[in-house]
């Protein structure tokens, strides 16, 4: 529904994305977001649309998982799906951005990721939550750690059209706000995050 409510507010605006970015743990996220586009690119409308899932660079089933038959669960109770994963016998180290923490992406992300249809970045969680401050700083809304991803890779592809002298229509999907997750932040100000 979130993807097609933003080519909606797309339209309104006149605009149509050079980029869609979004945070990536299991997918669905991700998914919700840019599928709607996705039909638009397949169907030949937009062939240059980038599609970026953002992942916690120490969890990144995209970025370095296996592309493989594998458990969704890590009790061995699913059936096996093909996706990009890390096995699910993996166990991610405790960051603050929690829903991203998933050995494996859904089979869809996984075959568009294989297929080179999307890309994929992963980032520290330090990185991330200096985008988040900067972001909170200059907007004045606190992001969710896990939407602190796709913040940081908004703020990368942004100053890098810049770099370019580029006009680029870069949307990214903000998926939470971080007034629950106070305690992250505060442990990133306090410098006891690693």
């Amino acid at each position: 529904m979130i993807g097609l409510e933003v080519k909606k507010q797309m339209e309104k605006a006149g605009e149509y994305p050079d980029v869609l970015i979004g945070c990536c743990g299991g997918g669905s996220n991700f998914a919700g977001f840019a599928f709607p586009f996705l039909a638009d690119k397949l169907a030949g409308k937009k062939k240059n649309l980038e599609f970026i899932g953002v992942e916690p660079e120490n969890c990144a089933s995209l970025c370095r998982g296996k592309y493989a038959y594998d458990f969704g669960d890590s009790g061995k109770q699913t059936p096996l799906l093909k996706m990009k994963t890390l096995g699910c016998d993996f166990v991610p180290p405790p960051i603050h951005a929690g829903g991203l923490r998933y050995h494996g992406i859904a089979p869809s992300l996984a075959f568009l990721h294989h297929g080179g249809l999307m890309k994929a970045k992963s980032y520290s969680q330090l990185e991330v939550f200096k985008a988040a401050i900067d972001f909170s700083r200059t907007e004045g809304i606190i992001p969710a750690p896990e939407t602190a991803h796709a913040v940081k890779a908004a703020i990368d592809e942004a100053l890098k059209a810049k770099k370019e002298g580029r006009k680029k229509v870069i949307v990214f999907n903000f998926s939470g706000h971080g007034l629950l997750d106070l305690k992250g932040y505060d442990d990133y100000l306090y410098q006891r995050l690693k």
